[in-house]
């Protein structure tokens, strides 16, 4: 090692040793450990797990969903409801039947440099995310949306361009700050790369909620630091700090030396790890596992000549035993998925068709495909081409390489050849996967809420491709028709029971087409402090980052 490498370590090990340590020793300061960074800090572009996570810190959507389930306000002050008057149907100029919902936000949200929340605010925010080349994750919730009406400086009306069930949840609406963001907007397809949350990403006039980051060194930590301009409750920890921490056994390690004091549940430790930490049965913390409509899956690029014939789809999932991979890896705490809607959410079909364990079912189906196996095992088409595959996950994930490792030889007992290769989450998620460029199957978890309509991962029109500047989530490329035709119709459905039969054909069609190829549903382990109160994991998407005002130190 050259003198001016180790310089470089010793001044990194001095930087985090001067960052301030355990509640125990100072008891306004909490060091949360997770296992990924944010690839940007735009709440509109590149939708992670990550990014959410930490922003739950520094903003809050006008709605979402809480741990009971329930949608409620968060930026708004009264969820608006067809009960209540807030919400109406409207008929449009054609004739057909819209809705026009109005919301109200919170008197005193100001952003951290004091300016005002506003419906100035709104109307940029849906300017950035109906724009076609602004490259937001979530545009089609702005593009259904015909027209906002400001009423005055904190009402405004959202007129929709349809009926929807979740007329009301305007979760993906994020909010940007209107008196900053305009400059980087005037050219909208370079806008990921001009935008404050790029280049200024302390800046505290983008943040409003009970933190904001005053701190960041990116792929290594984000000190938070109360938001003066925070119009709830009071936070209680002067500083929290979040610290990235790639792998199981450096998280244990950090926590037992006190550089950390907790684990997050939505990023953090593995299963199997966690149950190991447990086991040591150490009495300064308590490890919740906490069921998630979290969805491991292996998206199926089906643009790809030998994944678009959904035969050869169906035998990969014949072919893997995942209840043994479940039992291995995961150590039984998570469990089967059969589609991407969990058995936990009311519109799960209960008689899905399912693919047990059966190799010789995954052999006739790719027979019948056209894949023939040749006296070494290996399988080519009549061509004479073999059937080889490429896996792709997130290195340093030792649970996802596990499972890569599993798929890799239950395959090759196939006699499928597969490859594997593996990039840093920054590179895996924010070029890779949402720019649709893995040339085969790629393996992430979806995150997701209760009666969460799949519409940016599955609709043809959402696939991620140039023309619109790779905003959509459909990162396989999938296009069916019935697809889209079902998810319009969940959409505009509002009886609820019509509604549950639409949602059992949607996953009748998925389970049939198998887009990707459905792993498990998370059981995620938080690892929390004795000490540490009012965390409380909500089991979807939304992350207890969002209530971060209600932690404490117990004293």
């Amino acid at each position: 090692m050259s003198p001016c490498r180790q310089l470089v370590l010793s001044l990194f090990a001095l930087l985090l040793a001067s960052l301030p340590g355990s509640p125990h020793a100072e008891t306004n300061q909490l060091v949360v450990g997770v296992s990924q960074f944010p690839t940007n800090f735009n709440p509109l572009i590149d939708s992670t797990v990550a990014k959410s996570y930490v922003l739950g810190f520094a903003r809050r959507p006008l709605t979402l969903y809480d741990k009971d389930w329930k949608l409620v306000c968060m930026l708004c002050t009264e969820l608006p409801s067809l009960e209540n008057g807030q919400a109406v149907v409207e008929t449009l100029a054609d004739g057909r039947k819209g809705m026009a919902v109005t919301y109200h936000l919170q008197p005193d949200a100001r952003w951290g440099d004091g300016v005002p929340v506003t419906t100035e605010d709104i109307l940029f925010s849906w300017d950035v995310g109906k724009h076609p080349d602004s490259g937001v994750s979530h545009g089609e919730t702005f593009r259904r949306i015909r027209a906002i009406d400001a009423k005055d400086a904190k009402t405004f009306t959202v007129h929709l361009t349809r009926v929807a069930f979740d007329y009301n949840a305007i979760n993906d609406f994020e909010v940007l700050p209107a008196h900053l963001e305009k400059d980087a907007f005037s050219t909208p397809i370079d806008y990921k790369t001009k935008s404050r949350y790029e280049t200024d990403v302390t800046n505290p006039g983008l943040y409003f909620g009970p933190y904001r980051p005053t701190s960041v060194v990116r792929g290594q930590y984000i000190v938070f630091e109360p938001n003066p301009t925070w119009y709830g409750k009071k936070p209680a920890f002067g500083k929290i700090i979040v610290k990235v921490i790639e792998t199981t056994p450096a998280l244990e390690a950090n926590l037992l030396s006190g550089d950390i004091d907790m684990v997050a549940g939505e990023l953090g430790m593995t299963v199997d790890g966690a149950v190991a930490f447990e086991r040591r049965k150490r009495p300064e913390w308590v490890v919740v596992y906490k069921p998630e409509l979290f969805y491991e899956q292996i998206t199926v690029n089906v643009d790809n000549p030998i994944l678009a014939d959904r035969r050869v789809r169906q035998a990969l999932l014949y072919g893997l035993d995942r209840a043994s991979m479940i039992r291995q890896i995961f150590q039984g705490k998570q469990t089967v998925a059969d589609s991407d809607v969990s058995a936990m959410d009311w519109c799960a079909d209960p008689n899905i068709k399912t693919y047990p364990f059966d190799p010789q079912k995954a052999a006739e189906l790719l027979e019948q495909a056209g894949w023939m196996a040749g006296p070494d095992g290996a399988r080519r088409n009549a061509g004479g081409d073999r059937l080889a595959l490429e896996l792709m996950t997130t290195a340093g994930n030792r649970t996802r390489e596990a499972i890569e490792l599993v798929a890799q030889q239950a395959w090759k007992r196939l006699g499928v050849e597969v490859t594997l290769r593996n990039q840093p989450p920054r590179t895996f998620f924010g070029e890779t996967v949402l720019k649709h460029a893995f040339p085969s199957l790629a393996l992430f978890a979806w995150s997701s809420f209760p009666e969460s309509l799949p519409r940016t991962t599955l609709a043809s029109n959402m696939a991620p491709v140039q023309a619109n500047n790779f905003a959509g989530q459909n990162t396989g490329g999938y296009k069916n028709p019935e697809m889209d035709r079902l998810l319009d119709a969940i959409e505009g459905e509002l009886d609820k029971e019509k509604r549950r039969v639409l949602w059992h054909q949607l996953q009748a069609l998925y389970a049939e087409d198998l887009p990707a190829l459905p792993l498990t549903f998370h059981a995620v382990p938080f690892v929390l402090p004795q000490w540490l109160k009012g965390v409380e994991p909500t089991g979807h998407q939304y992350p207890t980052t969002l209530w971060a005002e209600n932690w404490h130190a117990e004293k």
